[in-house]
């Protein structure tokens, strides 16, 4: 199930057997902040206005991966590139300066691809520390136990309270 809501991509990714993925929908922004504007100062300040404080600056890793105790938002501010999410059997998106990502706990991810300045910011909610799995055998079921203990944000990173993260995400639980 997917759709676009005023240039919200919306993907839904299910479990594969491998990739635990989420009941949650993924939320794509295209062109969150205009190209021009979306370096990374100012990405991290649209970031901390909406109440989700910048961790890192980075790029993505080149093998699928996910998050069991943490949703993760990436925002990119420089160059492009063609990412993977949903695991092997998911979909490509194409990245550039601007597009903000928000990836529910559970969903692989991995860059297949990029420009040689890539460059992502990326934030959790407050109070959401990370952890790295790779779909390999032993990881669930306490992947699975992690991902449903994982809370919703209090907020959208792109528009804050009451946002399209609230109305597509509240309606699942």
């Amino acid at each position: 199930m997917s759709g676009r809501v005023d240039g919200l991509r919306i993907e839904r990714f299910f479990d594969d057997g491998t990739f635990p993925n989420s009941r949650l929908p993924l939320l794509f922004y295209e062109q969150a902040l205009p190209s021009y504007a979306s370096g990374p100062d100012q990405m991290e300040a649209l970031f901390v206005e909406n109440g989700w404080p910048p961790s890192w600056r980075a790029s993505v890793f080149t093998y699928h991966h996910y998050h069991s105790t943490a949703h993760e938002t990436l925002g990119v501010v420089a160059g492009s590139a063609r990412l993977m999410l949903g695991g092997p059997e998911g979909q490509t998106f194409d990245v550039e300066p601007g597009d903000v990502i928000v990836i529910p706990a559970g969903v692989a991810h991995r860059r297949l691809d990029s420009s040689g300045d890539f460059l992502v910011v990326g934030c959790y909610p407050p109070g959401q520390t990370w952890d790295l799995l790779r779909g390999e055998g032993g990881e669930r079921p306490r992947a699975d136990q992690n991902i449903a203990r994982v809370p919703l944000p209090g907020t959208d990173p792109v528009v804050g309270a009451g946002g399209p993260l609230a109305a597509h995400w509240r309606r699942v639980q």
